[in-house]
């Protein structure tokens, strides 16, 4: 199992790299932030723009992958969006994960004064965004047509790093969307219960093995094999509070073993924080202690 961690895009820059330094240097896989304009309770704090802090980590590490936790088309068009993904790929040397998603109903869906669509719409608005990326990021031309895209004849030269692209990691919960996943990801991302009716362990358990049997069903019948997907599971959105001991976070590598995970994202500390405010030091117990037992 792979295991990465989750940075808030709120810091100070020089703290922002000494931290990010320090988690490769510790051995972590993979490092994500949200991609947001503002983001809910940090609405009013600092908060930088996705792509920029993305490459200058890029500059500034050598061996860990990137991704964004989640890019979605409420403020992203994807033909911007791969033209800035493609470059990133290039200035990283290929650590590029573009993690995708349907977008909420927060601040980023009004911002740019459109309206707020209902789930039904907003599941068909990330079809059509996925497949135009996966076509931008994999064709030297590319020209679509749909309900909510059109591109003309957009150029992506030189293309990517990555081949045959950069992977898509697609944060899906409901059939349609898992759907999506089975045609065109190379990774899933959950959270457990993405209709937030239950928060509970229990509850989040259910619910991926509930979204599992359903990828697994629309695998099977694109003839894909399930296993050729990553499944990434991003921890801290429920009632769980993995970074409270070691022993918390092993139980919770565990579980996430016993479900198929290839890996496996915490949020990193702030004392600041009302949720993820657990005590430091327990970034480098999970280094020390779980990497070498989980590889």
């Amino acid at each position: 199992m792979r295991i990465g961690v989750l940075m808030l895009p709120t810091d100070p820059w020089p703290e922002t790299v000494t931290r990010a330094q320090h988690l490769e240097a510790l051995g972590f896989d993979h490092l994500w932030t949200y991609d947001h304009l503002s983001w809910r309770r940090y609405r009013d704090r600092p908060w930088h723009a996705t792509i920029p802090w993305l490459t200058g980590l890029a500059g500034a590490t050598r061996t860990i992958r990137l991704g964004t936790m989640v890019a979605s088309p409420n403020f992203r068009h994807p033909v911007t969006l791969a033209k800035d993904a493609m470059t990133l790929d290039h200035i990283s040397s290929g650590r590029l994960t573009l993690g995708v998603g349907a977008g909420g109903v927060g601040y980023d869906s009004t911002v740019l004064g459109g309206e707020v669509l209902d789930p039904g719409q907003r599941a068909e608005r990330l079809a059509e965004f996925v497949e135009a990326l996966d076509l931008l990021l994999r064709q030297p031309t590319t020209s679509y047509n749909g309900s909510y895209y059109t591109v003309g004849e957009a150029r992506m030269l030189p293309g990517c790093v990555q081949r045959p692209r950069i992977p898509l990691a697609l944060a899906a919960g409901d059939p349609q969307s898992l759907g999506l996943v089975a045609r065109f990801a190379d990774g899933w991302i959950t959270y457990g219960d993405t209709s937030h009716r239950d928060s509970t362990l229990e509850g989040s358990d259910a619910a991926i093995r509930r979204q599992l049997e359903r990828l697994t069903e629309h695998c099977e019948r694109l003839g894909r094999d399930p296993q050729t997907i990553d499944r990434i599971y991003l921890s801290g959105n429920t009632d769980e509070r993995p970074l409270a001991s070691l022993g918390a976070f092993t139980d919770l590598v565990g579980r996430c073993q016993a479900l198929g995970f290839t890996d496996l994202v915490f949020h990193h500390p702030r004392a600041e924080d009302p949720v993820w405010n657990d005590p430091p030091e327990i970034v480098e117990q999970i280094a020390s202690e779980v990497l070498p037992a989980v590889r």
